[in-house]
């Protein structure tokens, strides 16, 4: 049996977002180490704030400060802090209602070890040293002996220079095992080669192959070499450089028909103008030594496949 194909991947992108009235309220306010809730028509206080009540979807405005203690009312130990969460150490996940609210936060708790947590343990907010504007300007909360207190006080959520919008990074990490349609696909690639599989129904050729045919439902095995040389389908002129991505824009990614083939895989054109690159387009791929794929796609010199060549496979 061959070996299995694994490799660990990581897929990253910046998550921009624009504040509302509320929410910029609400993190500016941490910024400035207040808490805002906000109140709904019945009279419970939110937090966090949203700006619509989730049971009868009126639009909320009122916002109120509520304290920095509170009560733990649920919990979960984290023996094993992953990268980038909020302490390095051992910590429990919490939900804290804050005194003065109706509704509770979640964010972590401090604590020696599973045996000092208990619902319903009193604690307060320990504030991040540098604040942005973020709910990380909570550091965490921290056990803290101390009497509820009840109610809030009305704040209008004017701050100095609020905080209007958020960057978050959004990051999965995994391990990508192939299965043996993919693992043959990959493995030829090292040997600067493309091959799909056939449907034994249909007699369409899928590159990359899954194992199945996605028309018929029933199972491919039947190799099939395609290319190396394709047509253009579709493309895209990419205008924004991606991060830790060496290439310099604007540059154009492509859907490729590779001869053989009846599906579209998708890489990037070079070798060309981005403005002359056109549907019809006859490619080869450019392999660099030691790669395991094409770096690129460059013209053949041919002249433009007709449209009905590859309408199918837009």
């Amino acid at each position: 049996m061959p070996d299995v194909l694994s490799a660990p991947l990581v897929v990253e992108f910046p998550f921009t977002r624009s504040l509302g009235p509320v929410q910029s309220a609400f993190l500016t306010g941490l910024r400035e180490r207040t808490v805002l809730g906000v109140r709904t028509g019945d009279g419970r206080v939110l937090v966090p704030p949203v700006e619509y009540d989730p049971v009868t979807a009126e639009e909320l405005r009122e916002l109120t400060e509520v304290a920095t203690t509170g009560t733990v009312t649920t919990w979960a130990w984290n023996s094993a802090p992953r990268r980038d969460q909020p302490l390095a150490t051992p910590f429990a996940w919490v939900l804290v209602r804050l005194d003065g609210a109706d509704t509770a936060l979640l964010h972590v708790l401090d604590a020696p070890g599973p045996e000092a947590v208990n619902t319903g343990m009193r604690v307060r907010i320990r504030w991040a040293p540098q604040r942005t504007g973020a709910i990380t300007d909570i550091a965490c909360f921290e056990p803290y002996e101390s009497e509820p207190t009840a109610g809030s006080t009305p704040h209008s959520g004017e701050f100095a220079d609020p905080v209007t919008g958020i960057v978050t990074a959004a990051r999965l990490d995994y391990t990508y095992t192939p299965g043996r349609a993919q693992s043959a696909y990959l493995n030829a690639l090292a040997e600067q080669r493309t091959v799909g599989e056939r449907c034994p129904s249909c007699r369409k050729v899928y590159v990359p192959p899954r194992g199945a045919c996605p028309t018929c439902g029933v199972a491919t095995a039947e190799q099939v070499e395609v290319g190396p040389r394709g047509t253009v389908t579709t493309y895209c002129i990419v205008n924004i450089k991606a991060k830790n991505l060496d290439i310099e824009v604007p540059y154009v990614y492509a859907h490729i028909a590779l001869d053989g083939a009846d599906l579209a895989l998708h890489g990037r054109i070079g070798g060309i103008p981005y403005d002359q690159v056109r549907m019809g387009l006859r490619v080869e791929p450019v392999w660099t030594e030691g790669a395991r794929h094409p770096d690129h796609y460059r013209p053949t010199g041919e002249p433009d496949a007709d449209y009905d060549a590859y309408k199918e496979l837009l």
